[in-house]
């Protein structure tokens, strides 16, 4: 009787050591340790030239069209992720869920509006014009109404119609994922109808990253013809269905976009510029003088900390370089002596050696692209 008595003991000692902490509430335990903590990742980029890095992804999709999920899970994941800004961009001609729901895509935007302003996010109003491949697909954001928009005839017509009424609207207009569908013909060609767009001021930017995949000669028109790059999830399903973010450097796909600070207005002008660099996983793809400027802005290298000589008279110096962002950066030696090749992670530093009496490093920076085969180049200056 007694070891029962004693055995009843250890388990009431037992069972309060295990629940001290844990509210009761009318003989409801909670166990909150399962529980997702509130918590909201902070992407670390420092000011490029006096702008602020907002990251932004505008290509994402709900129910309303043919995502997965409720326009509320968008933006808790944009909250818990680190972003500053997103769209919804729900398919305007393509909305297979139309038996369960009405056909409405100005509801998404309603549904977030308020709470987007509660969670300090800014959301901005957006849609994809959904037309056939060719020319394919066109997000429009900063629109107002999209009644008028929907159109179930395909042709060129009506393709140019859409695109007008976006226009007309005072929209920010860009192609997306140019040749997603292989195989037919002109649908990852500059053709005359995406032409008539850009030579009539209609067309701003073009994605470059969606999703997982680089599309690389949408880099090299955006380079040439002056339109911003884009970097977008194009999300259907949950985010952490899509990406493994267990890696410090793997985030979700989006744009940076270099703004005069932190508002739709600015975001606005920043894209209207072509200040954006576009962002994936371990990559960063942009025109060459917004990728060195956010190079430059994040990382820097310290005074020789120790020389150490060596036996033909020579000696070495040791420089500490630092990344003080939560971008990724691999670079190659291009030109003088020193180390072959050097990895920044995310708010972390290396040594590196060069040989004494050179002033500088340069370095090819491998995760980075200005144009489809060519990577940006920097020069470390050794002080």
């Amino acid at each position: 009787m007694k070891e029962i008595k004693l055995l009843l003991v250890l388990l009431i000692v037992a069972f309060a050591i295990a629940t001290q902490g844990q509210e009761v509430r009318n003989g409801v335990m909670r166990l909150d340790e399962f529980r997702r903590p509130s918590m909201r990742k902070n992407i670390v980029i420092p000011d490029v030239n006096g702008y602020q890095v907002l990251k932004c992804d505008f290509h994402m999709h709900t129910v309303f069209s043919d995502g997965q999920v409720w326009p509320s899970v968008r933006l808790q994941e944009v909250w818990q992720e680190g972003l500053d800004a997103f769209a919804i961009t729900d398919h305007m001609e393509y909305t297979p869920h139309k038996e369960d729901l009405n056909r409405n895509n100005d509801r998404p935007y309603e549904i977030v509006k308020t709470d987007a302003e509660k969670q300090n996010i800014i959301l901005i109003k957006g849609a994809e014009i959904t037309r056939s491949t060719p020319p394919g697909h066109f997000n429009a954001l900063f629109i107002g109404s999209t009644a008028g928009y929907i159109s179930d005839n395909r042709d060129n017509a009506t393709d140019k119609a859409a695109i007008l009424k976006a226009k007309d609207q005072g929209a920010f207009l860009f192609w997306n994922h140019p040749g997603w569908k292989p195989n037919i013909e002109g649908s990852y060609d500059w053709i005359p109808f995406v032409e008539d767009l850009y030579k009539n001021k209609l067309l701003n930017g073009i994605e470059v990253f969606n999703g997982t995949g680089f599309h690389l000669k949408s880099l090299d028109w955006c380079v040439d013809k002056g339109l911003a790059v884009m970097g977008t999830t194009d999300m259907h399903n949950l985010v952490s269905h899509t990406y493994d973010t267990s890696r410090d450097y793997v985030h979700r796909t989006m744009t940076l976009v270099m703004a005069r600070d932190r508002s739709a207005a600015s975001i606005r002008e920043a894209l209207n510029a072509g200040r954006t660099v576009a962002w994936a996983s371990k990559f960063l793809a942009g025109k060459e003088e917004n990728v060195r400027n956010l190079f430059n802005a994040c990382v820097r290298i310290l005074p020789s900390h120790f020389a150490e000589s060596k036996k033909e008279g020579k000696a070495v110096k040791y420089y500490e370089i630092r990344n003080n962002s939560d971008l990724y950066f691999e670079m190659e030696l291009i030109a003088g002596k020193g180390t072959q090749k050097v990895v920044l992670y995310p708010q972390a530093s290396q040594v590196i050696t060069a040989d004494d009496g050179q002033n500088s490093l340069t370095y090819e920076v491998v995760t980075t692209y200005i144009r489809s085969d060519k990577h940006l180049s920097v020069t470390l200056n050794l002080p």
